[in-house]
């Protein structure tokens, strides 16, 4: 018996954060993880998810080296972050830890 091709894709998490809850619930997870480089990836699947050109646009930056910074091999400067945050409509906020 033949056997069945099946079309295997990598996981893209962009495709499944279609409202600003699910998009703020998402970086909050990454967040309270604190991986510096988790956080970047994330707002790289969310800048996906909007747009990246748009958010390239927003942000004052190229797509394609917002692409790079934003990927989870990226290292992004914290002044990136805070420009990307801002174009996504985020606002950065300290409160003392328990």
């Amino acid at each position: 018996m033949p056997s069945k091709k099946i079309a295997i894709r990598p996981y893209d998490a962009s495709r499944y954060l279609k409202t600003e809850r699910d998009q703020q619930a998402y970086l909050d997870a990454a967040l309270a993880d604190g991986d510096p480089r988790v956080i970047a990836a994330v707002l790289g699947d969310i800048a996906k998810a909007k747009g990246m050109s748009k958010v390239a646009r927003a942000a004052g930056l190229g797509r394609e080296s917002l692409y790079k910074a934003l990927s989870p091999d990226g290292n992004p400067e914290f002044g990136t972050i805070l420009k990307v945050m801002q174009a996504l409509g985020y606002q950065l906020h300290a409160t003392a830890a328990e």
